[in-house]
């Protein structure tokens, strides 16, 4: 059998250290911290004096309340589509300022796949949350369009008083 180390290696420093120089970690399988205790303790004073420097003196926000809205809207799309808002304005122009699927309202809301994750356009808030009610299933759109038309629940008189549903 080969020769097993005496310690444990350090995903942050590389080293291979004793293993008191861990911190336990029960939801491991060794029972130790995958980062020994200095790396830790380096990582934790970084992100401490990151979120200070966020704040002022005062311990208040450095940014008044208007930045930081504004800087949420601007993020907002990226966060969850990949996009900016540049791209998302693109979009918007490259549609005439309107909603593509009722021609009408005004474009807001970006709509993407929810299996791919690739965004499909940018549709007014109804149009949007019609999709997400039909759970983006091409069928049941056409099955409503039918309806709302009056294809799928107008009878066919076939004899006297004999009426046939479409199927």
């Amino acid at each position: 059998m080969g020769e097993e180390t005496p310690g444990k290696g350090c995903t942050g420093c590389g080293r291979c250290l004793p293993p008191p120089a861990f911190a336990r970690d029960r939801n491991r399988s060794d029972g130790l911290q995958v980062r020994c205790r200095e790396c830790v303790a380096q990582y934790g004073a970084a992100h401490y004096r990151r979120r200070r420097q966020a704040m002022g003196s005062d311990g208040l926000s450095t940014r008044c309340k208007t930045c930081r809205a504004v800087q949420g809207r601007q993020g907002h799309p990226k966060r969850p589509y990949g996009i900016t808002e540049a791209e998302r304005d693109a979009s918007i122009d490259s549609q005439g300022g309107i909603c593509c699927m009722c021609l009408s309202a005004p474009a807001a809301h970006v709509d993407h796949c929810h299996e791919t994750g690739r965004v499909r356009g940018v549709l007014c808030f109804s149009c949007n949350a019609a999709l997400g009610q039909f759970k983006d299933r091409p069928d049941a759109i056409r099955r409503a369009a039918a309806y709302v038309e009056g294809i799928a629940w107008k009878p066919t008189l076939v004899a006297p008083g004999v009426y046939q549903l479409p199927s």
